[in-house]
């Protein structure tokens, strides 16, 4: 099988960031990847899981209301190694069209008060463990990296 294009981006010297995964054409359409990496890979400790969960939820919710980018989100959720999340947009686009509705996501959850959206039993199939404090600190953490991004963290290392 080939090696997907995921796996052939080196992870040793991979920072956190933003980067732009891969760009599918589906007809005329473009739907473009974001790797949301806030951990750096095989070097810091991953997320917990009920603070990846809780960014899940909050993430997932402020996206899909967002009024000028609800009807571009096709996708928001987790990475399998906890390292960070991945974002799909509809448009092609960069890792610096990205990052302002990064910001604001982070800094929204930064200051997140109340229920955590879809944590309920009918909602959720794991819906007690979240963790509001933690995804706070993880969003606050990613949030103060973006605002001050480099190249670095906006373009895979070749």
């Amino acid at each position: 099988m080939e090696k997907i294009a995921s796996f052939q981006v080196d992870h040793l010297r991979l920072k956190p960031g933003l980067y732009v995964s891969r760009k599918d054409k589906f007809g005329t359409t473009i739907l473009t990847t974001f790797d949301i990496r806030f951990k750096e890979p095989n070097k810091e400790p991953v997320i917990d899981i009920p603070a990846l969960h809780t960014i899940e939820h909050l993430g997932a919710t402020f996206l899909r209301s967002h009024p000028q980018w609800k009807d571009r989100i096709v996708y928001f959720g987790p990475m399998g190694c906890r390292t960070g999340f991945y974002v799909i947009l509809e448009g092609e686009l960069t890792s610096r069209d990205a990052a302002p509705l990064l910001i604001e996501l982070m800094d929204w959850i930064e200051k997140f008060e109340g229920p955590i959206p879809g944590a309920q039993p009918a909602e959720c199939g794991n819906y007690s463990e979240q963790n509001l404090n933690m995804a706070k600190w993880e969003a606050s953490r990613y949030g103060r990296l973006l605002k001050s991004a480099k190249d670095e963290n906006l373009y895979y290392p070749v």
